[in-house]
Order: C-alpha cells, then structure tokens, then sequence
C-alpha cells in the first residue's frame, strides 16, 4: 500500500498492560465510525505494513485500546509508539456533496465572493484551538480558518474552493508592516 493512497487515522499513544496490548488516538472528526477494524497500516522504515486487529475497545475521546494478532508482549507494542495509523482513502465515509476532506482541496484554486480568484490551496494546519488553511497568495503564505462561514464549498470539477473571507483578513496580508509605515512617515516629513 502507497501512502497517498492512504489516510492518517492517527496515531499509537503508549503500550497498554503487559499482553502487548496499545492506547491509539483517532484523529477523526468521528471516530466511532472505525470502532469496528480488522486491520490497520503502520508506517515503518518510511513503508506502510498491515497489521490485523485481534481486540479493538474504544475508550473515550478518540482512543482505542488495540491488541494486533502478532504483538504478544509490552516490549514488542513499545516498539509501535508513536507510529502513525493509515487507512486507504477508500475507507473514509462518504460525505455530503457540498462537503470535502482537506487532503482533496489541495491545489484547487481560491475564488472568494468578494474578491474574485485569490490563490491555492497548499496546506492545512491542525492547531490548538482550530484548523486553519494555507493559501498561496500574492507570494505569500496567507492562513484563513477552516469553518463553515468561510469556506462554503468544493467544486471538484473545476478544483476550485469557494470562500467568503472575513472582511480584513485580505488587508492583514496586503498591507505594509508597521516598521515600513513608520519609514513611509517620516519620508512625507522630509
């Protein structure tokens, strides 16, 4: 399995008792929607390898306690922390027509309602307190957040995302820095 083909589940937080056993974190929006997989890709040595699940128990808040068929001691599931999971795109729920997952956006042009064609999408960034999308802009990295107010919606034919930006965020990204302002001052003083 290639990994983009794949998608990050999440991720092994710390072994679990003493039967090899694995706390993993489900960085999705739903993570209920996995409580019941057979198996999971683990990225190792930078390749994907399949592991089958003996006995998956959620616990809350996105966290899973595993036990893989061939990990029989603590020592072998120590060797899993921190190891990312992935699924094949194929296995991500099907979402409603005007929605996306980011990882099919990237490249799409912006087009915002107000401003016509702004730029592409490069990355998006999981932060503490929110998602945010980066843009390429007026070659600059130009950061807008990810809600539902702001980005309205994909058009996967096109590949262009429709936004209504925030009014000033465009400025933030257009307008000079203060230290330059302060030397455009003092240059009218002369």
């Amino acid at each position: 399995m290639n990994i983009d083909d794949c998608f990050q589940l999440g991720y092994i937080v710390k072994t679990h008792g003493t039967r090899g056993q694995v706390v993993a974190f489900f960085d999705v929006d739903y993570p209920e929607d996995y409580d019941d997989l057979e198996s999971v890709f683990l990225e190792q040595g930078g390749r994907l390898i399949p592991f089958f699940i003996d006995d998956m128990e959620p616990q809350q808040k996105g966290r899973f306690i595993i036990h893989f068929e061939d990990i029989k001691t603590m020592e072998q599931a120590e060797k899993l922390r921190n190891t990312a999971l992935y699924l094949p795109l194929n296995e991500l729920p099907e979402l409603e027509e005007d929605q996306f997952y980011f990882h099919e956006v990237i490249g799409y042009k912006v087009v915002d309602a107000n401003h016509g064609e702004l730029g592409t999408v490069k990355e998006f960034y999981d932060m503490p307190q929110q998602q945010l999308m980066a843009m390429e802009y007026m070659g600059q990295e130009m950061l807008i957040p990810v809600i539902d107010e702001i980005l309205l919606r994909a058009d996967h034919e096109a590949k262009v995302l429709h936004v209504q930006l925030p009014e000033g965020l465009l400025e933030v990204y257009t307008q000079p820095t203060a230290p330059e302002e302060a030397d455009d001052q003092d240059e009218e003083k002369k």
